[in-house]
C-alpha cells in the first residue's frame, strides 16, 4: 500500500508572490502563509502562528502571480516536500515546502480584484488548480 502526502492550510499570505520564470519558460511561484490557532493556555487566550512555504508551479502560479498579494486569505491544497541545496558557504541544507496542487481564494470578491480591472469582477471562491506530475520538477 501506497502513503498519503496530502496537506490542507487556510491562511494569509505573508508577502506577494515571488514569481521566476525557468528554462524552457517554465513558472514557478513561491510565498510564505500564515496560519493560526488558539487555544487557552492557564485562563489566558493564546495565538500560535505557523509559517509555511509554499510553491506553485506553471499556470498555476501565473494565477496566483495574478491574483494573490500579501494579507489575502487563501484555501490550499497540495503535498509536501523537502529538498537539499548548498548555501553560498557550501554548507547542506534542507527545506520543507508545500507543493500546491490548487487554492481557492477566500473573502469578498473585492478582494481580488486585480490592480485596473474597471469594475471587471472574478467569481467568488474560484478554485484554481493544476496537475502536477513529479518527473518534471526541477529538483
Amino acid at each position: 500500500m501506497s502513503g498519503i502526502n496530502k496537506v490542507i492550510l487556510v491562511g494569509h499570505l505573508g508577502k506577494d508572490p515571488e514569481v521566476r520564470h525557468l528554462e524552457g519558460g517554465v513558472t514557478v511561484a513561491s510565498f510564505p502563509l500564515a496560519t493560526s490557532e488558539t487555544f487557552n493556555k492557564e485562563g489566558k487566550r493564546v495565538e500560535q502562528t505557523e509559517w509555511h512555504n509554499i510553491v506553485l508551479w506553471r499556470g498555476l502560479a501565473e494565477v496566483a502571480a495574478k491574483y494573490l498579494q500579501k494579507g489575502k486569505l487563501v484555501y490550499i491544497e497540495g503535498k509536501l516536500r523537502t529538498r537539499s541545496f548548498e548555501d553560498k558557504e557550501k554548507v547542506k541544507r534542507y527545506v520543507t515546502e508545500v507543493v500546491a496542487e490548487n487554492f481557492t481564494m477566500l473573502g469578498r470578491k473585492s478582494d481580488f480584484e486585480p490592480a485596473g480591472s474597471n469594475g471587471v469582477q472574478t467569481k467568488q471562491d474560484e478554485v484554481y488548480s493544476d496537475t502536477i506530475d513529479d518527473g518534471d520538477l526541477p529538483f
